[in-house]
């Protein structure tokens, strides 16, 4: 009987431990799915507008005239008369050649231009006393011709004096080394006691004028015809003059623009390439020869782009670009799109979006396609505070 009545107890107890569990398997009551909640995105609405086309081109920065210094007369340098790496002006001196060689060549030239002119003077007496004679029929003819063909042998000697001694006093003027061009010279590559020789092939200093200076760069020829091709079908309007910019390597833009000066009329055989140079001013030497610079030139207008921010063209699992759009009725779908050139910040699309659509510029991290948003205007101000302000949130 004991057994029994612990058998019942133990029964029990397995039916309310049961209980909850058989509670819980019954058929749940419908109930209404919760709504999704709206979030809130940035969006640009598409305008066309009349935008310059720019392209950036890798360039380098080049000098405007080179001047190498060498002699022109040979000797022994005894003075150097410039700082290096300062500023000299044309003419200014640069090296002194030992000048005493030369100024005894000055002298020589002179006593040879004196005895010439002596010995002319003999000539010209002697030739009008024998004319006076042949006239009066006291001389023969063969005598007056002698006497004339003498004063004209006197008179070409004292003009080969006088190139003697214009000769003499040039290179006793070469003694003294200056600067061809303004520039900046650089380093001296000869020091005092040093001897030179007349048009040898080391220089002796080099000069860099840098203000202004030039930029030069190269552009593919398949993109020259492309603009033309552009030009033609009227897609691109020309400017009226061309806007050259320059971009430092750190990314900085420099403050002054430049003109384009030309384009070379042949085609590289390696590169496919055609180099263009344009002059910039440059007052504080900021540009240096051998520098690297990005080049911006405009070379054309697009009377009616389409451009929207760098950070609303998203990339596809095929390599693709494309686009959230916000729909009339709030919902986001997703829109590929064809690129162009990336400018200032804003992505040319030459095919995928038309005027009026809204695309998407942030909060992409709130919604998948096919949800509802609600939508505010982007600005580019709005970008940068958040960016200022996303450190101090971490």
């Amino acid at each position: 009987m004991s057994g029994l009545r612990a058998q019942s107890a133990c029964i029990a107890l397995m039916l309310a431990v049961l209980a909850p569990m058989l509670a819980g398997c019954k058929e749940p009551t419908a109930t209404a799915a919760p709504a999704i909640p709206e979030v809130d995105v940035s969006i640009v609405v598409v305008q066309p507008r009349a935008r310059a086309v720019v392209r950036e081109l890798p360039g380098r920065i080049a000098p405007t005239r080179v001047a190498e210094v060498r002699p022109r007369v040979s000797g022994i340098i005894v003075e150097r008369l410039f700082h290096q790496g300062s500023e000299v002006k044309a003419g200014d001196p640069l090296y002194r050649i030992d000048p005493r060689p030369f100024e005894v060549e000055v002298q020589s030239t002179e006593a040879a231009l004196s005895r010439a002119r002596a010995v002319f003077d003999q000539a010209t007496s002697h030739a009008n006393r024998i004319g006076t004679l042949y006239k009066e029929k006291a001389a023969p003819e063969a005598k007056n011709e002698e006497a004339i063909a003498t004063l004209r042998q006197a008179e070409a000697d004292v003009a080969a004096r006088k190139a003697d001694v214009a000769r003499a006093k040039l290179n006793l003027d070469y003694a003294t080394i200056r600067a061809p061009i303004d520039g900046i010279v650089g380093a001296a590559h000869v020091s005092e006691g040093a001897l030179v020789v007349q048009n040898e092939s080391t220089s002796l200093a080099t000069i860099q004028q840098l203000d202004p200076i030039y930029a030069d760069f190269t552009q593919s020829i398949t993109e020259m015809q492309q603009l033309r091709r552009a030009f033609d079908t009227g897609e691109l309007v020309a400017p009226d003059a061309v806007k050259v910019r320059l971009e430092l390597g750190a990314g900085e833009p420099y403050p002054m623009p430049g003109k384009l000066l030309f384009s070379e009329a042949k085609v590289d055989a390696h590169t496919g390439k055609v180099t263009m140079r344009a002059e910039f001013p440059n007052p504080k030497r900021e540009l240096l020869p051998g520098m690297y610079v990005r080049v911006q030139i405009e070379q054309g207008i697009d009377s009616d782009a389409i451009a929207v921010p760098e950070q609303a063209i998203q990339r596809n699992s095929g390599g693709g670009s494309e686009v959230f759009v916000v729909r009339d009725d709030g919902k986001v779908t997703v829109q590929p799109v064809k690129t162009g050139s990336l400018q200032d910040g804003m992505w040319f699309v030459t095919d995928g979006l038309k005027s009026g659509d809204k695309v998407v510029v942030e909060g992409f991290q709130k919604f998948t396609p096919g949800d509802r948003v609600r939508t505010q205007s982007w600005t580019e101000a709005d970008a940068s505070a958040d960016l200022i302000q996303q450190p101090l949130r971490r």
